[in-house]
């Protein structure tokens, strides 16, 4: 009897588990259910998050039918799959399509036209995904990015050779050190950047935005930051072998470019400060074009910096190797069309010359009634992708007296960032008044306070270096503002209204772009992209 007991009691228990588990599976699949129906507290979560944001700008005609003409019939996607792409062949690893150096050699070589954007035919194109070289790692974050780069991630050690003495790059085991040097400053940019700090206003916010024309590996840039200077810093891809992609790899903005035959892709008015630290640019040749091209970027009131030959040529044309002939020649153009642009020498010591672009035509315009003095006939300074540079001098914005800067005058920085810039409050910018400006910058705040709800990394020093794909007028930079990034704003040729201009007169930088062309720079350079509206602004492209 006891046995058949204990038999009995077994039945009982096992059928209680059995009955148990049973029914925390079926409690579970509910609560699953419930938690993927849309009612569970992270989904109501977002839903106050959204509702506290804001409206995001929902086109409510967008169509997202197909644009394409012609009478294709229905298109049965049954047996669809998603397109692939394969990986380019390892030798495609630092590609820049516009700026292919096997294309570049078949291009003249007069005015530098080689080195200028020459993008591939259709025909050309890959259509592949870019590898990473082997080996590649995440950058350092900044400040660390500023002085160390991996060595696998731009493997090219022919500028440690080249450029040994003036301290540009060092070989280091596993990664690069960038001790701050650069030709005309092998001592460090710091020191460099402190006497031009004793000329210029740079401490005080007047000088924000500023152009480094030739930049190497962009140490200037580098070391400007920390002075609260943005530094849009260029140089063409030839010999010196990656060198604006060291200074992307650093964290530093940069864009591969040249002075040759079309003008820089930046609106008039854009830059605080220019800078040539031997840059190799023939300033006086062309009948001074150049330098009417810096004249034309410069802000009123602006300076240009050349520090290098053929400056103080009478003491250093021995140790330059260059006839002395030659180099007095260069200089006398220059100070030539310095005078014809009603630049003001500020500073010469050492091989150091400083000019200051004057800030209205009023105390200018006896100089420019020379004969030589060719006036530009644009009626639009800011348009300037891909159209031929000239040898004419940019005519000032009207000014009520001879104190009132041309355009409008800048705060300084940071005050500058969110003050009223002088295009809008001149109601240049079609449909764009203070309120909707006002209106605008409180919008992109709300927005990039829900992205950082989003992705809790931003602003917190993995993303360093962030581009702006529709940049309008910089509410996305502008929000984000921050020492630990950037952002390279880029405004689309395309769209309808002309904003860099705006973005600069804010102390941001950016640059005018086609996205059906590759962009200037080097692959992997980019820690965030950003891309509101840009893809229906080309859908039909």
């Amino acid at each position: 009897m006891a046995l058949k007991s204990n038999s009995a009691d077994g039945r009982t228990r096992s059928s209680i588990q059995i009955f148990i588990v049973v029914g925390l599976c079926g409690f579970f699949y509910i609560l699953g259910a419930w938690q993927r129906s849309g009612f569970g507290k992270a989904d109501n979560l977002a839903m106050e998050i959204t509702k506290s944001t804001g409206d995001c700008n929902i086109i409510p005609n967008l169509s997202f039918e197909t644009h394409h003409g012609g009478d294709a019939g229905s298109i049965d996607n049954s047996d669809s799959k998603p397109k692939t792409f394969q990986p380019c062949h390892s030798r495609f690893t630092d590609y820049t399509p516009c700026q292919d150096q096997k294309r570049a050699m078949t291009f003249p070589r007069e005015n530098m036209n080689y080195r200028e954007r020459h993008c591939p035919p259709q025909k050309e194109k890959l259509h592949c995904l870019i590898p990473a070289p082997q080996g590649y790692v995440t950058p350092f974050s900044w400040p660390k990015s500023r002085d160390y780069v991996p060595f696998a991630n731009a493997p090219y050690k022919s500028l440690t050779v080249e450029k040994a003495i003036q301290n540009w790059v060092q070989y280091e085991g596993n990664v690069f050190r960038f001790p701050g040097g650069g030709t005309q400053f092998p001592q460090g940019a710091d020191k460099y950047i402190d006497q031009l700090a004793s000329v210029l206003p740079i401490t005080n916010g007047t000088v924000r935005t500023a152009l480094d024309t030739g930049c190497g590996v962009a140490s200037l840039g580098a070391y400007l930051w920390s002075r609260n200077v943005i530094a849009m810093s260029f140089a063409p891809r030839d010999s010196h072998e990656a060198q604006v992609q060291f200074a992307l790899e650093r964290g530093v903005p940069a864009v591969i470019g040249v002075f040759g035959t079309v003008k820089l892709p930046y609106p008039s008015k854009a830059f605080d400060m220019a800078h040539c630290s031997r840059c190799l640019i023939p300033w006086g040749a062309n009948d001074g074009m150049y330098l009417m091209e810096v004249d034309r970027v410069l802000r009123p009131g602006g300076y240009w910096v050349l520090s290098g030959p053929p400056i103080n040529w009478k003491n250093n044309y021995i140790s330059w190797q260059r006839p002395k002939e030659e180099l007095e020649e260069e200089q006398r153009k220059i100070e030539e069309t310095a005078k014809l642009l009603c630049w003001d020498k500020k500073y010469e010591k050492g091989e150091m010359a400083i000019w200051q672009k004057r800030v209205n035509a009023g105390s200018c315009r006896a100089k420019q009634d020379d004969s030589r003095a060719t006036l530009c006939k644009s009626a639009d300074a800011d348009d300037a992708w891909y159209k031929k540079m000239e040898a004419c001098i940019t005519p000032y914005s009207d000014s009520g007296s001879s104190d009132e800067v041309a355009g409008g005058e800048l705060k300084e920085f940071p005050e500058r960032l969110y003050a009223i810039p002088p295009r809008v409050a001149s109601g240049s910018i079609p449909g764009v008044s203070v309120e909707t400006y006002q209106d605008y910058n409180n919008e992109w705040k709300r927005h990039v306070n829900a992205y950082k709800k989003i992705n809790k990394l931003i602003d917190s020093g993995r993303y360093r270096n962030i581009m702006d794909m529709n940049a309008g007028m910089g509410g996305f930079a502008a929000a984000l503002e921050s020492p630990k990034l950037w952002v390279m704003n880029v405004v689309p040729t395309i769209a309808e209204k002309s904003t860099l201009g705006v973005i600069y007169e804010r102390g941001l930088i950016g640059i005018y772009h086609d996205w059906c062309e590759a962009f200037s720079t080097y692959p992997r350079t980019y820690d965030l992209i950003h891309a509101n509206g840009v893809f229906s602004l080309y859908r039909d492209k």
